[in-house]
């Protein structure tokens, strides 16, 4: 993993897990429908695009998926998405952190036990090999 993939992924993660909090803090905001019929949808809907929190909350998410599009190009799926899951482990700490929320110890466990996951993600890279250059365009002579 080099430095920039790490420091994109961080901001990325960041970005992700911000966003996840500000989304929930809006729809805290946002009266829940009292009934599921057309009207009380669009009332909510309309309250919820409307939200501050909930218009950051959604830009933050598209940060973290500009960041997520620029690591897929660079990297394996296989070696990328399990590393995504360390949302998992920053949505916690900013739970505890900005929304109060009690952790138990089970999930916890499961926090830790994504962590671990990740650190044998990271492990397993190999390094991408770079295409064979074409026969010519390594001198510069058109074939």
């Amino acid at each position: 993993m080099t430095k920039w993939f790490a420091i994109i992924l961080f901001v990325g993660l960041i970005f992700e897990s911000t966003g996840i909090v500000l989304l929930k803090k809006g729809l805290d905001v946002v009266a829940h429908p009292r009934a599921y019929n057309a009207a009380e949808i669009y009332r909510v809907v309309r309250a919820g695009v409307t939200n501050p929190q909930i218009l950051l909350g959604v830009f933050f998410e598209a940060v973290f998926f500009g960041c997520l599009l620029v690591l897929m190009s660079r990297s394996e799926i296989s070696f990328l998405w399990p590393l995504t899951a360390l949302t998992f482990v920053f949505a916690t700490f900013a739970a505890i952190l900005f929304l109060h929320e009690r952790v138990s110890p089970v999930r916890w466990i499961g926090v830790v036990l994504i962590m671990i996951g990740a650190g044998f993600i990271s492990y397993s890279e190999h390094p991408r090999q770079k295409p064979p250059t074409p026969p010519g365009q390594a001198t510069g002579v058109n074939q």
